[in-house]
This record gives C-alpha cells, sequence and structure tokens, in this order.
C-alpha cells in the first residue's frame, strides 16, 4: 500500500501504526527519562534533545534531576548554578527559558504542569513539539510530537515532497499523525517514531530500509526515492567571527569575564578575548611592559549562525585589582565548579584547568 496525506486513517492505523508499535515493542532505546516519564522528566530530557545527542544528554540528565528533583527546585535554583548544571551542553538560552517555565508553573498552576496544548505552548521554552512530547508521553493524550525524526520518517512514508523545514510541513505532517495516532498509546507511538527516524531511518546516513517495520507502506521505498527524502533548502552561510582569547594567570587564578545578560552565551563566564587575529605586539598593548606572552593553539566553535576562529596567548600577570562583579579570578576548584565557561572555550579551559592544577601542586 500506498499511503499518502490524503489516505484514510484506518489505513493508517492498519498498515503504519500497527507494525511500528509492535517493533517499539521489541526495539525501544532504554533511556533514564523513560523509566519514570513524568511531566517534568520528560520535559528536561526532552529540551536537553533539542540540540543534543542522546549519549551525551545521558549524565547531564541524570546529574540535572539530582540536584534538580522537581519544578519547584528548578523555579528556585540560583542562575549561576543554572548554568553550571547546563555548561557543555550549549545553548543556554534553553535552560534559561526552562527556569522561567518552571516560574510560571509554579505561580500560575499550583506546581502542577498544564494539560491543555494552548497552556502547554504558553510556558517560556515549550513549542508544538515539546508541548505534543509531554502531552502524549507523560498524560498519554492523542497529540502529535513533530520533530526532525518524525519529519523525516513521514515525509518518505507518504512521499511529502515540500521543503520539511517549513512552517507548513510541520503542520500538514502533524495534521497526518493526529488524524490516525492511536489513543491507547499515544506516547508510545510517538516516541515509536522518533526511535525509527534515529536508529533506522536515519538522518545523515542511508536509510537501513530492509530492517524498517513499516516498509511495506512506505511510498519512498517503493518509488526507490527514499534517499531524495526529505526535502531540505539550503542554509544560509554562517557569519565567520575572528577571536584572540586570552588566558591571563596570576597567583589568583586564571582572570574570567562575564558575558552581558542579554545575546549570545548570556550572562556565561569566558576567558577575556580581543576582536580579530591580533598579534603578539598587539596582545602586548593591552598589558604592562614586561608581561610575558605565549602563544596557543588556535580553536573554532560553530554556533548555528556564527562560526567563531579563535587563536589564542597565555599571559602570566600579577593580580591586581578587577574594575567590577563581572570580573573574577577563578582558582582551579572554582574554574571546575562554579564558574560556568561555554564550550566554545573548551580548549583554552582545558588548558587552564591544567595549568592551574599544577601550579597548585594537585
Amino acid at each position: 500500500m500506498n499511503l499518502s496525506l490524503q489516505s484514510e486513517a484506518a489505513a493508517w492505523q492498519t498498515a503504519f501504526a500497527g507494525p511500528l508499535l509492535r517493533w517499539y515493542d521489541q526495539n525501544a532505546r532504554v533511556l533514564p527519562w523513560r523509566s519514570s516519564p513524568t511531566p517534568y522528566h520528560v520535559w528536561v530530557s526532552e529540551i536537553m534533545l533539542q540540540q543534543t545527542r542522546v549519549e551525551p544528554a545521558k549524565p547531564y540528565y541524570e546529574r540535572f534531576l539530582q540536584e534538580l528533583p522537581t519544578v519547584q527546585a528548578l523555579a528556585a535554583a540560583e542562575p549561576d548554578r543554572l548554568r553550571k548544571l547546563w555548561e557543555g551542553l550549549g545553548y543556554y538560552s534553553r535552560v534559561r527559558n526552562m527556569q522561567r517555565a518552571a516560574q510560571k508553573i509554579c505561580e500560575e498552576f499550583g506546581g502542577e504542569f498544564p494539560r491543555s496544548f494552548p497552556q502547554m505552548l504558553s510556558l517560556p521554552g515549550i513549542g508544538e513539539y515539546t508541548a505534543g512530547a509531554i502531552l502524549s508521553i507523560a498524560f498519554s493524550l492523542p497529540v502529535p510530537a513533530v520533530d526532525g525524526n518524525v519529519l523525516r520518517v513521514l515525509s518518505r512514508a507518504a512521499l511529502y515532497r515540500e521543503d520539511i523545514a517549513s512552517p507548513q510541513a510541520k503542520k500538514e505532517i502533524g495534521a497526518l499523525i493526529a488524524r490516525f495516532i492511536p489513543e491507547d498509546r499515544p506516547g508510545d507511538f510517538n516516541q515509536a517514531l522518533m526511535d525509527l527516524g534515529a536508529t533506522v531511518c536515519r538522518p545523515n546516513a542511508a536509510p537501513l530500509c530492509g530492517e524498517c517495520p513499516v516498509r511495506e507502506s512506505c511510498g519512498a521505498l517503493r518509488e526507490g526515492c527514499a534517499g531524495d527524502l526529505p526535502v531540505k533548502a539550503p542554509k544560509k552561510a554562517r557569519r565567520i567571527e575572528e577571536r584572540t582569547v586570552l588566558l591571563v594567570l596570576s597567583e589568583k587564578g586564571v582572570l574570567l569575564h562575564r558575558r552581558p545578560p542579554e545575546g549570545l552565551l548570556a550572562g556565561l563566564w569566558e576567558f577575556p578575548s580581543l576582536s580579530g587575529r591580533q598579534s603578539a605586539s598587539g596582545v602586548g598593548a593591552h598589558f604592562p611592559p614586561g608581561t610575558r606572552l605565549s602563544s596557543l593553539a588556535s580553536a573554532r566553535h560553530v554556533f548555528s549562525h556564527i562560526e567563531w576562529q579563535m587563536t589564542g596567548f597565555l599571559a602570566r600577570a600579577r593580580s591586581a585589582p578587577l574594575p567590577s562583579e563581572d570580573w573574577r579570578w577563578a582558582d582551579g576548584r572554582a574554574l571546575r565548579e562554579e564558574y560556568a565557561v561555554p564550550s566554545a572555550f573548551k580548549v583554552y579551559l582545558r588548558l587552564a584547568s591544567a595549568l592551574l592544577q599544577a601550579e597548585e601542586g594537585g
């Protein structure tokens, strides 16, 4: 059977939903958030997985829940501690929005997650996909959860040839799923689609069509065009920014600067930097005469719309009074435990940690 967006719900349920759920019962990924799918657990996992692969997210999820086991604990957490718990996951606006949403849940919903789609969408950082995941998995409501994996699977199965990044695609695929999502197992169905897209109908790799439980109803397999779907518009080129990162060491530790409260990496701690690719003489002009400078490795970090190309210098200086609370000297322990330094600086963070450890004799 070649299923399409116009096919009857009964046909999809028979040829697609049934085999998919039987496959899921035997092949579901074992994930920590699935063992206790409360609304809070589902929410934390889904926000972490928005820009992070499953395996790296697991230890973050477990550590986050150990320290902040409830939505009330998240609402009351110190922002700096939140950033430290999120350190390395990137896209820090996610955790800022999580705290804002937690506070709204406590203030407006009595500490309980709302059970309606519009109310769920009113929470900061929760879009249609996350709302659908929480409502279907935690509350067993028949609501679609359309992420990239689901779009890929359904675009192939239904021979959908529009750009899957468009709002119209998510709307049309979601409307299709809403017609045949099993009312008795909506959460399992949504997670089965996610697992199928992650492990069989794969991203950035050829689909494993021979292992697919719904291959008999896949239009793309029937027409031999699975490799051509889904359709994606070309991405815009990223803007390149050159930066010169400074590791400034003194007897008090390494110098850190807090980034502005808005914008990229808002509120996080970074090593001081200069715009552009600076020479040793250009860097030296920012330090007292006689300051020892040595060049460091280059590094590169890619954000969604910007690419940082970084060079670095190590400067050994005497500690001096700092101009504001946005500047700190951090010793090795504080750098490890207190200050959230984004992964964009991971090359320099590792070096700073090693140098401090060596100088502190441990």
